[in-house]
């Protein structure tokens, strides 16, 4: 890289907001012993005034705007100069990168001893505030017109806008979940518990009684009618079973939420000596009933409980099915509890069913949701809702997407195998990378899963848009606003899934995507 000369001028005159008067003590005593060498050059300078002055003026670069666009605090200000140092980077390169460029734990550490920009107060540098330049506006018949320079300037502010937004929401949800961290780790310390289990944030990890509003919504009829009559569902659980008979023949099963019992009628009629049955929900009562109406109660035994806090009264089983899966495959946390019935009770060379599931995504162009969903705020029987728009978009909306409407090829995130996963798998981040199959606006990104029954003959099914629907239908997460794509082009991004800082059955998922990123709460 070219190192940048600039000549030597003596500044004799205070930056707005940011005068000799407005430095702090720190400062003062640095200018005393210590010049300040410019970020981009070898310039050297005395005084803090005289050193942001020259980064305007020779390098187009504000730092107190930076710092107000990045929303930086102390350690991520830190991270940048180490970052700036590290890297010999130009001021316009720097303008075209994220935050995400210097976050890295590495650039704390100081590139230059007793750098002077690393002793400054951030706290003291505030964005300059300018006269606003007074653009002509024209107004004929009720409507304005502005020029292109004005138009221009409010599109540059509107997205200055929505990246400090972005950063802000997305240090928001950091902070909360140190927090969280922070006051477990403190609850440890008080408890002085320090087991493996307590250090987990999962389902087990919470009382039953927190856990209850959980399992009453699955008392409601309406709910078991829906997945019974989800013939991809039932019947491909009832195909693994059923078609490996073989395996399953006089084994003790586990059939994890059963619900109904509709699966361990299923394991029964394969063969199983034993199946013991486990639902919290008040609907296993109904299910007691069910499975003395067909005659299986000698093979089937039902338990009402979380299965982390009842006893089995069995050492091991032979095979665990259940259908755990929820909206976007994570949501509703039940995984947790496969994850313990599998450390717990499954011997060595049991069975899992299913045993595999992934996860994807695929691009969505379909603007006329768009239009209906989310652009319906900005006009609503003639008033303003605009600011309904960031509700609308943060919430992932479940439904059947319009296959005709997929813009781009399908990309896998992540992948479960489930004799390895352990709770934290709920905890991921994946980049991913779509060819755009047709040129027009991308408005949403759709999730779906897919289920694996790996035996001796494998069964599966997907969620997908391309394939028959099913009761999960699929999850989309909207865009705030259209991005155009053209044929051909990739598309890059990154997935990040997170548990829910409050709901440990909730998920949060951020998309970045074409420089854009969005938070969405499962929850």
């Amino acid at each position: 890289m070219t190192e940048k000369v600039c000549p030597r001028i003596n500044y004799n005159y205070a930056m707005d907001g940011l005068s000799d008067s407005d430095s702090g003590e720190d400062w003062d005593e640095l200018e005393e012993t210590q010049l300040i060498t410019c970020l981009f050059c070898t310039q050297d300078f005395s005084d803090r005034s005289n050193a942001l002055k020259h980064l305007e003026v020779f390098h187009e670069f504000s730092l107190p705007n930076f710092k107000a666009k990045h929303a930086l605090d102390t350690y991520s200000y830190i991270k940048l100069i180490n970052f700036i140092r590290k890297k010999n980077i130009t001021s316009n390169d720097l303008n075209n990168l994220s935050i995400k460029s210097w976050e890295n734990d590495e650039y704390l550490t100081p590139i230059i001893p007793d750098d002077a920009w690393l002793m400054l107060d951030i706290e003291e540098l505030e964005e300059k505030t300018t006269r606003p330049v007074a653009y002509p506006v024209n107004s004929e018949n009720g409507c304005v017109t502005l020029s292109e320079i004005h138009f221009a300037e409010l599109q540059r502010t509107i997205q200055s806008l929505k990246a400090q937004l972005e950063q802000r929401e997305l240090a928001c949800l950091s902070a909360k979940q140190q927090i969280d961290e922070m006051r477990e780790h403190a609850h440890r310390l008080v408890l002085d518990d320090d087991t493996p289990e307590s250090k987990e944030r999962c389902v087990k990890s919470v009382s039953s009684e927190v856990d209850k509003g959980y399992f009453n919504t699955y008392s409601h009829f309406a709910i078991h009618h829906e997945m019974l009559t989800d013939k991809i569902r039932t019947e491909s659980y009832r195909d693994a079973l059923l078609m490996n008979s073989h395996i399953f023949n006089d084994c003790v099963m586990l059939d994890v939420g059963c619900g109904t019992g509709i699966l361990s009628m299923f394991a029964a009629k394969s063969g199983c000596r034993k199946v013991i049955s486990i639902d919290q929900s008040d609907i296993i009562y109904h299910a007691m009933d069910i499975v003395r109406e067909n005659n299986l109660n000698d093979i089937i035994s039902l338990k009402k409980g979380r299965l982390e806090d009842i006893d089995l009264e069995v050492e091991k089983v032979d095979a665990i099915v259940s259908e755990w899966m929820g909206y976007f495959l994570l949501f509703e946390g039940m995984l947790d509890t496969v994850i313990y019935a599998r450390d717990h009770y499954l011997s060595a060379g049991g069975k899992l069913l299913p045993n595999r599931c992934t996860l994807s995504i695929v691009g969505s162009g379909d603007t006329k949701r768009y239009v209906d969903l989310v652009d319906y705020w900005s006009n609503v029987y003639g008033f303003k809702m605009s600011c309904m728009k960031a509700e609308v978009v943060r919430e992932p909306s479940i439904e059947i997407c319009n296959a005709h409407e997929l813009i781009t090829s399908v990309a896998q995130i992540q992948s479960f195998d489930l004799y390895k996963v352990d709770t934290e798998c709920v905890n991921f981040s994946s980049s991913f990378e779509l060819s755009v199959k047709k040129t027009g606006s991308l408005t949403a990104i759709v999730g779906y899963f897919d289920v694996f029954f790996d035996l001796d003959n494998p069964i599966s099914f997907s969620t997908g848009p391309q394939a028959s629907p099913t009761h999960w239908k699929q999850t989309v997460f909207s865009l705030s606003e259209p991005i155009s794509i053209t044929e051909g082009e990739m598309v890059t991004g990154k997935l990040i899934c997170r548990r829910h800082v409050k709901d440990v059955r909730g998920l949060i998922v951020t998309i970045q995507i074409k420089n854009i990123s969005q938070v969405y709460y499962l929850d």
